[in-house]
């Protein structure tokens, strides 16, 4: 099964290289891994005792830098090793002041796995949410190295509790531990027969609420939305964009919106702002002169502390794979709309039970649950507590993963 396994890698890495002439993301893919173990070789050699950790993306990175930074506070003779599978997180992070080393990972194969082992001889490997590269993890494991998963996640449908999956199973049993985001995770993996993990909750709970602390003042933002209420429109694609076209007109006149598109590509922000039927500005050219009731965010890196102005949220993606993040949102209070694909992130799940987060299916629920937050500002506080209260109870996961580590790993 390791030999299928492997052909599938290096297919995958071999789709990358027919792409990359054509996609400007499977070009950096590839790109970045280019001559990758001479990058490795040379930052090895400068340190001694490594902690490596992995993310795939931006998000996951969030997920782990809450213990990345713990670490480097405790321990501070441990030099970090942060690797990235995608280029949205490496080319993001990869200046990130508390890691020694940045990079791409290694395409999954038992060689890198050995090779990027032996350079630097970690002394414990961090793996985030659903990272799960079977060579690496076979080589660590066989090289005695510690393996931990952190903010762990999982689902009924994946490749562990379906019929074929024996060795994916068997792969779980050279986890030192996972630390898991719910019960429900739990749950499925007693019924396969793992024991080795805790429910400790998720860590990226912990990185939010340290933002919301620590937030930006954003001058031109207070100036478009002055004392009006305002909707944000967070990682949008076109199917959602569809919806807020709908809903643009049925909102008052005094209402403010802002959408941030996930593609912030120049051709999609001229394809968006030739369909919107009021007054509109860019964020890079705004002129707080000029009067218009939508502003586009067409940069990246500042959504996540633009929540600070919201009165409620839209997010994105629900009508795509999946639903973007909501804690951010959430942690200020904001009270989340999104569409119906949603399942794959517990919060999500918690807080349309609750009455936090609305999730809708069409323009015309779309329009309903927005209005109704418009018309009723005590059904829009409610959903605000709510949200604010459910934050409050996730707080804590990185402080109880470092307690079990210090009697795992970090012993005297």
């Amino acid at each position: 099964m390791r030999y299928f396994y492997t052909c599938f890698v290096q297919l995958y890495r071999f789709s990358a290289f027919l792409a990359a002439p054509f996609n400007s993301k499977a070009k950096k893919w590839v790109s970045g891994r280019k001559n990758i173990f001479i990058t490795l070789s040379t930052a090895a050699q400068k340190h001694e005792h490594w902690i490596w950790f992995h993310a795939a993306s931006l998000g996951e990175f969030e997920q782990g830098r809450p213990l990345i930074e713990s670490i480097k506070s405790q321990h501070p003779q441990y030099h970090i090793l942060l690797t990235f599978f995608s280029p949205s997180g490496y080319e993001i992070r990869k200046d990130y002041p508390l890691a020694d080393c940045v990079a791409y990972l290694p395409a999954d194969t038992a060689k890198n796995a050995e090779r990027l082992l032996t350079m630097f001889k970690p002394e414990a490997a961090f793996f985030i949410k659903y990272e799960f590269w079977f060579n690496y993890i076979e080589a660590l494991h066989r090289h005695q190295i510690p393996l931990f998963y952190i903010s762990a996640k999982f689902r009924a449908g994946q490749h562990f509790f379906r019929w074929y999956g024996a060795w994916f199973r068997k792969q779980l049993g050279y986890i030192t531990h996972l630390f898991l985001q719910d019960e429900n995770s739990a749950r499925l993996l007693q019924a396969i027969g793992i024991k080795n993990f805790t429910v400790t909750g998720d860590t990226r709970f912990d990185r939010v609420v340290s933002l919301a602390r620590q937030v930006n003042r954003f001058p031109q933002i207070e100036q478009f939305k002055h004392d009006h209420p305002l909707l944000i429109a967070g990682s949008t694609w076109p199917p959602d964009e569809a919806l807020l076209l709908k809903l643009v007109g049925k909102l008052p006149e005094h209402y403010r919106l802002i959408i941030a598109p996930h593609d912030v590509a120049e051709s999609h922000i001229k394809q968006l702002t030739s369909q919107l039927p009021v007054s509109y500005q860019r964020y890079s050219s705004f002129d707080a002169s000029k009067a218009c009731r939508i502003l586009i965010i067409d940069s990246i890196g500042i959504l996540s502390q633009l929540y600070q102005y919201a009165d409620f949220v839209y997010i994105g993606g629900g009508f795509g794979v999946s639903i973007h993040n909501i804690q951010e949102p959430i942690t200020f209070g904001c009270p989340v709309i999104f569409g119906p694909k949603y399942q794959r992130f517990s919060e999500a799940v918690d807080l349309v039970q609750s009455g936090g987060a609305f999730r809708v299916r069409s323009a015309n629920e779309l329009v309903d649950i927005a209005l109704r937050f418009v018309s009723d500002p005590g059904f829009r506080q409610q959903a605000s507590v709510i949200c604010k209260s459910y934050v409050g109870q996730q707080q804590g996961a990185t402080d109880r993963i470092i307690q079990a580590l210090s009697q795992q790993f970090f012993t005297p």
